[in-house]
């Protein structure tokens, strides 16, 4: 029998998959509260709904169920949503 050594397979050092990006995409629902970038106003999203080729986000201020409505509309973003000039509550708060 011949001596088998190990030899290395001849294959790709890095992995397929992009490092540091969230797997799941982010997705806007309703019930979630978001926070305008620069104040400390948060808001409800309360409806989402399709308009022409767009998806608007409807945001209720917490606490004053008095002041007018926002509607936004919703950005896709790599595989992701956002809403322009809002951020995640929940992800101020672990920072």
């Amino acid at each position: 029998m011949e001596n088998l050594a190990r030899q290395a397979i001849d294959t790709c050092r890095g992995s397929h998959y992009p490092q540091g990006m969230p797997i799941a995409a982010q997705h806007i629902r309703i019930g979630q509260i978001w926070k305008k970038l620069g104040t400390e106003e948060t808001f409800l999203v309360t409806k989402i709904y399709n308009e022409a080729l767009s998806t608007i986000a409807v945001l209720r201020p917490t606490g004053a169920a008095t002041k007018s409505m926002a509607r936004v509309r919703v950005e896709r973003h790599g595989g992701g949503h956002t809403l322009p000039g809002y951020t995640m509550a929940q992800e101020n708060e672990s920072q």
